[in-house]
């Protein structure tokens, strides 16, 4: 059984439950574990898994979430475009934004069991990592990796990780880079509801007010529903 986390470090602003990785990357111990078994395989195949993201502080997520809400960081669509927020309501303003970017203290990242991954073996000399749908589908630059996860995946040899954001269900954009690792992650998961996060905005210890927090809690539900919670058939330990 997993060990639960408490509500400091669900939400990101505890990271007491991370460790750090030869790589700077933070994951909770058993992760990393079995992300090194992952990683093994991989280079058996041809592939160099490597992490783009880890373990994510609120403070970070908190950065990116006012950054895309005040107009000083790029938000954009599902075609890569930018978005012209200022044109859009509120609401609009935060499906946008959610669309790609989590509310600070909901991310999974905040667990240590989410990383985002890429196949460091084919980039090239100065590129610039997008984590973009063209990146990973197939023909793109990494195509094959990701081919490669979904076999594993469907094999039930993927050590435990899988992907959260695999299908677009009309809230989070697919992130096939996105994985997780189900054995913690699915009872985190039962354990954030809006309470928690409702408390953590209004921490004391939290440095910097959330942005367009007026229509979020209006439509908190709605958001919860829409954009945080994953159905349980995201993968088969889940369904």
């Amino acid at each position: 059984m997993a060990s639960m986390l408490t509500p400091r470090q669900l939400t990101g602003r505890d990271d007491s439950h991370v460790v750090a990785l030869p790589d700077g990357h933070r994951l909770q111990q058993k992760v990393a574990e079995d992300f090194a078994g992952l990683q093994s395989a991989a280079r058996e195949a041809g592939f160099e898994l490597a992490i783009a993201s880890s373990f994510r502080p609120y403070s970070r997520q908190l950065a990116i979430w006012n950054g895309k809400a005040s107009g000083t960081r790029p938000v954009h669509d599902d075609a890569g475009q930018p978005v012209e927020m200022a044109r859009l309501s509120p609401v609009e303003q935060l499906h946008a934004i959610l669309r790609f970017s989590a509310l600070p203290g909901t991310s999974r990242h905040h667990w240590g069991t989410d990383l985002d991954v890429y196949d460091a073996e084919v980039m090239p000399e100065g590129y610039q990592l997008q984590l973009s749908p063209q990146e990973v589908a197939p023909g793109g630059l990494f195509g094959p990796l990701h081919s490669w996860l979904d076999d594993r995946i469907a094999a039930g040899e993927s050590h435990g990780f899988y992907r959260p954001y695999a299908r677009d269900r009309g809230g989070v954009a697919p992130e096939r880079w996105h994985l997780s690792y189900a054995p913690l992650a699915g009872a985190y998961a039962q354990n954030c509801g809006s309470a928690l996060f409702v408390d953590c905005w209004d921490c004391e210890e939290i440095a910097g007010e959330l942005l367009l927090r007026e229509q979020i809690e209006a439509n908190l539900q709605h958001i919860l529903s829409r954009f945080v919670a994953v159905p349980d058939d995201w993968c088969p330990v889940r369904s």
